[in-house]
């Protein structure tokens, strides 16, 4: 374990696996996999001034802006359980939210050590998400999905692998030969 990066951000378009990924190797690695909606909840949950803020902000219906957002992010990774390392999952989504995570972990003394982007054909992804059957998953809801994702994520693609942390994988294959690639690109 010592030689694999342990605070990851996991890139990739809805339905690409990032969850399930990180709920397979988290426990391996020893660090939490977190993501932004449960960042969000557990804010919430804890009551605190940002909880509220956050609670206040969702109930409009709202997106939680960056700052707030940065906000949940610094307080989270503060946690005793992320300090020696974490897989986020959702965040950040642009660049600016990556300069605010750079920040966060500066603060702390630390530095983001591997994003690894998971790429699938658009039409795998349209297809599994099809297939869970949900009310709002339509093909049109999800081919828009997909292209925000694809407005917001390309300059963090081209961000994190300036910064030469990306790896990419291929996520349309079974879950095992998916985590057999993230393995390998937590390498070092």
């Amino acid at each position: 374990m010592a030689n694999e990066a342990r605070r990851i951000v996991l890139l990739g378009p809805p339905g690409c696996g990032k969850g399930t990924q990180a709920a397979r190797v988290s426990g391996r690695l020893g660090v939490p996999a977190i993501s932004t909606g449960e960042m969000l909840r557990e804010a919430v949950a804890a009551g605190s001034e940002l909880g509220q803020a956050v609670a206040a902000i969702m109930a409009s219906g709202r997106l939680v802006d960056d700052e707030t957002m940065a906000g949940v992010v610094r307080e989270r990774l503060a946690r005793q359980d992320a300090r020696e390392g974490f897989l986020l999952d959702g965040y950040p989504r642009t660049v600016p939210q990556a300069g605010t995570l750079e920040e966060v972990l500066t603060s702390q003394d630390r530095k983001l050590e591997r994003v690894v982007l998971f790429e699938v054909p658009e039409a795998v992804l349209v297809e599994r998400a099809l297939g869970r059957q949900r009310p709002d998953d339509t093909e049109d809801v999800i081919r828009r999905r997909l292209e925000v994702y694809r407005e917001q994520t390309s300059p963090l693609v081209a961000h994190y692998e300036a910064a030469g942390v990306l790896r990419r994988i291929d996520g349309s294959g079974s879950v095992e030969t998916v985590t057999a690639a993230l393995d390998g690109a937590l390498a070092r």
